[in-house]
Formats: structure tokens, sequence, C-alpha cells
């Protein structure tokens, strides 16, 4: 089960001369080096995940949140939670005392929260570089790719089903992508290969191509378990049992729902002590009502049924409170994004999340566009900006998204990644030290001068302001002789510059031949399935 393939509900988706010509002669000169780090097809240093220095945007006061808590204990007393297919979690919330009726769970008012007091706020998510590993919890933001599209919009202009090699293009440019700290999951689902055997691939694809962390395999336990033995070549066994080293997603089936394939994989990942996303997939109108309220409400059970789970199959298990919430056109019925009201929902389960002292994760840079034009770029900044002002821990579908999820797109890929260092630099708040004051600078240039050329101007301007990697900021008549190109076609030609540069990290030989022989060995032990 893949999160963000989104479902068809409807009809179809869908300033004198002279100081003019001065300010051009600067101009040109910064647009050349612009022009030659470019070129130079390499990404830039690697930024840490994101330690926020700036407050969050709450949308709810207390009453508020009391008001959504209470209507959520209530759904899960009154009306419950389903689990399907899954008679051992039954059990478990029949021993935990809950009122099971078939699989159905009842449950008494603050047992799911009284369980999560086990779960840990803030927890760390090692990468096999040290260096690469990212906090998950409290102030920090970590940038996941897109998840789980079965096509790509490739360097060509195409509209494709997914390949195995299209997937280590993404985990590439992930690796390679500075404001990128993780390195995702199924950043795009490769059809050419078996459905049985796809996972050992990407799984290792993750591993060989990259060394930032990774996600693991959750279309069936056992693929869990392939991950989770992978994770072991690379780690160790007793590291793995005692540290977090995958996340995994677990889709709630909403409304009100969990399937025994994503329970399956929870059960796995908890058991190991690896950490689990669960997430209500919510199209709003469909999969929950259509208010904000109702939504969130809906959004708070599903999570807390789910949440504690983990800590009913391994007290301490790393879990996240995970909401992708979208809203849907009531003439079509096709999935929406951008709008007010998501946003709005993110902000509220954020403050639901902190008030239960789980981490968070929402958002990305979503948008129901096709290509990577204007649509993608308002649709994806306002999903962006609502997800920082949150503070969202975990951002999956950070960069890539197109289409409502269906496609990974390389330009939107490297355009967003763009936006993502944008964020990051803000994220870094208001710098009020002596050097960030600029009180030399001020009295070195005095009333009716400027700062060009002032010593602090000097200090500072390779890093005053961010650059970005995709806008032309160039006059027009340089514009129209580099020739005319679009902020996509700039992007085009970044994916290719970066893809033909790349060098793999290293990895020890013996972890990749014993990663070679597992997935050779599981492979030989089953036909392939396509289905």
């Amino acid at each position: 089960m893949s999160e963000p393939a989104a479902v068809d509900l409807g009809t179809g988706e869908q300033e004198t001369g002279g100081t003019r010509r001065g300010r051009g002669d600067r101009a040109s000169g910064g647009a050349a080096a612009r022009r030659a780090a470019r070129s130079g097809g390499g990404p830039g240093q690697q930024l840490t995940y994101i330690k926020r220095q700036i407050p969050v945007y709450e949308v709810l006061n207390e009453e508020g949140l009391a008001l959504i808590e209470a209507n959520a204990d209530t759904v899960l007393e009154e009306t419950g939670i389903i689990f399907r297919d899954d008679p051992e979690t039954l059990e478990l919330w029949r021993q935990a005392g809950a009122d099971v009726r078939g699989e159905r769970v009842h449950f008494p008012r603050g047992l799911p929260r009284s369980l999560l007091k086990t779960a840990p706020s803030i927890y760390t998510q090692h990468a096999r570089n040290p260096e690469r590993s990212v906090q998950i919890g409290g102030d920090a933001t970590v940038f996941a790719p897109v998840y789980g599209p079965p096509f790509v919009r490739d360097l060509d202009g195409n509209r494709r089903y997914a390949t195995i090699e299209d997937f280590r293009n993404f985990v590439k440019l992930a690796y390679m992508a500075p404001s990128i700290h993780h390195s995702g999951g199924t950043v795009c689902e490769p059809v050419d290969v078996p459905v049985n055997k796809r996972h050992l691939d990407m799984v290792y694809s993750h591993i060989k191509y990259s060394d930032k962390p990774f996600m693991g395999s959750v279309t069936a336990p056992e693929r869990a378990e392939d991950t989770v033995a992978m994770a072991k070549i690379v780690f160790g066994d007793d590291f793995v049992e005692n540290n977090t080293v995958l996340t995994s997603l677990i889709n709630a089936n909403s409304p009100m729902v969990f399937d025994e394939t994503m329970l399956g994989a929870l059960k796995v990942y908890a058991r190991h002590n690896q950490a689990c996303i669960v997430t209500p997939f919510i199209l709003a109108g469909a999969m929950s009502p259509v208010t904000v309220a109702g939504t969130l409400t809906q959004v708070l059970a599903e999570v807390l049924a789910g949440n504690a789970l983990t800590q009913l199959i391994r007290p301490g298990a790393p879990v996240l409170f995970g909401t992708f919430a979208s809203s849907i056109s009531m003439q079509s019925g096709a999935p929406t994004f951008g709008t007010p009201e998501p946003s709005l929902v993110s902000y509220g389960a954020a403050q639901l999340a902190r008030r239960l002292g789980l981490p968070f994760r929402t958002g990305g840079s979503l948008c129901a566009s096709k290509v990577s034009d204007a649509q993608a770029a308002y649709e994806s900044a306002n999903t962006l900006n609502s997800t920082i002002l949150a503070g969202t821990n975990f951002v999956l579908h950070a960069a890539g998204w197109l289409e409502g999820g269906l496609s990974s797109g390389y330009e939107k890929f490297m355009m967003d990644i763009d936006q993502l260092g944008m964020q990051q630099r803000f994220a870094e708040g208001v710098d009020l030290s002596e050097n960030g004051q600029a009180m030399d600078a001020i009295r070195q240039v005095g009333p009716g001068s400027h700062f060009l050329g002032c010593d602090h101007t000097q200090a500072n301007f390779q890093t005053a302001f961010y650059r970005s990697t995709i806008a032309d900021n160039n006059s027009y008549e340089q514009w129209l002789a580099e020739g005319e190109k679009t902020a996509d076609q700039r992007a085009n030609e970044l994916a290719r510059r970066w893809l033909e540069s790349y060098e793999a990290p290293p990895l020890d030989q013996g972890i990749d031949d014993g990663l070679n022989d597992f997935i050779a060995k599981k492979k030989e032990s089953m036909p392939d399935a396509f289905t």
C-alpha cells in the first residue's frame, strides 16, 4: 500500500540611466558567478537537518484543542476503530482493556493516550554515515523526498511508468541535494521489477547510492522483515534492536480502519524498535468530514489508536503523529492541494501532536498539476510554507511530487529542493550576533551613501542571501542571450548535470557482498509476481 497515489473520486484528475547601467554591470558579474557555480554540476555543501529558530504558528486555543481531544475520545469510545483481519492485534487490545466487538475496537476514554506515555518525544534515526543521522522531534525538521508514485515525468518530457533506473536516479538526486536530509522510501514505484521482489532492490538502492537515513518497505509484513534483515547487515543485529535506523509509513485506511497489510508492517517495525509514521490518509469530504474541526477529530482518533498499538507491541518504540490531509473538488471529486483548509488541519494537528509529546509529520511540496508549471509552484509553496510554520518534524513528499502523487517529476524535484534550501535558511531565524546587528556597517556608511563597498558587505556577500539554483534574476537582455529558458528548463539541465557528476558514497565491500547475497537468495526463493 502506497499513500500518495491520489484516488480519483469523481470524473478525473485534474529603477536614472547611469544607475541602471551600473547595476547591470554588477549584476552581470554576479550572474556570471552564479552561472559558473551552476555549470560545475555539483550541488554544494550538504546541510544538516533543520534546527528551527522560529516560533510555530498555532490556529487553535486551549478551548479548541480540548474540544477536539474530547470529541476524538468520544469517537474512539462510541464509534470505534476497525482492525481488519488481524486477530493478534484484537487480542492485544482486549488484554489492554478495550471493548472488542468482532473486528471493531471501542476504547475506554484515555486508554490510547495513557499508552502513548512510553513513546519517545525525540529520537535519532541513525544513518550509515553518522554525519547524516537525523533528530526526529523537538525543534528539528527533516526533509524527505516524494513517496509512492507509479509514474514519472522524465527528463525527456514523457509521462511513463517508473523503472528501477528512475528509482536509483531519485535516490542519487536526494543524496546530492544539500537540503534533503533523508533518502525517503518509495521515491517512485519501479514497475519493471516484480512486485514481490522490488522492495529488495529499492532498499538496496537507498543503502548503496546514498548514506542518508531511509525508509522501509510496508507492502507486506515479510517485506518489512526483509528490510530489517538488510538493515542488520549494515548496522549489526544489536545496534538495530537498540537503536532506530528505519522509518516506515503506516497509513490508516480512513475512515477509521487499519487493514492487515499496514498492521502487519507496523508490528514488525515496532517489535524491532524501528519508527512508524502512523498517518490517516485523508481527502476531506470523502474520507473525513468536510470541516476542519471534524477532520481533526477523526485524524486524532485514528492516530491515537494506531500509535498506541505500537506501545502495546514494544513500549518505547518510536512513533510519529502523522497526517496527510487534502481536500477534494466538490464538483468533480478530484483531490485538490495548496488550499486553505488542509493548511489549517496541518496547523491544528501539529498542536495536537505536541500536546501528546509525539514527533509530527505532515505536508511537503504538494500539487495537483501534471507538470512543473505555475499551478505546481503556487500549490507546493502554499503547502510547504504551512508545513514549516506548523513545526513539522518529518516532511515526506518534500520534493518531486506531481499530479496528486501519481507522478514523481525530475524538474519538479530540482525546483522543490531549491525551495527547501530557502525554507532551511528561513528556519534559521534572525541573526542577532554582532555580525548580524551590522552596527559597524551602519557607522561606516552613514547617511546618503550605499553599503555595496563597505567592509561588512565585503565580508558577508558570499553568504548574505540565499542563492537560488533555479531562478533567473538577470536582465531581460541576458535572459534572451542565454536562450530564454524557463525555470523547468533550467531545472532539467541541473538534474542532468547532477546525475552526470554523481559519485556514490563509500560502502564497505563486506556489507555490500552481504546485501547482494541476501537479495539473491530471497529472489531465488520465490517466482516472479507482478500482481
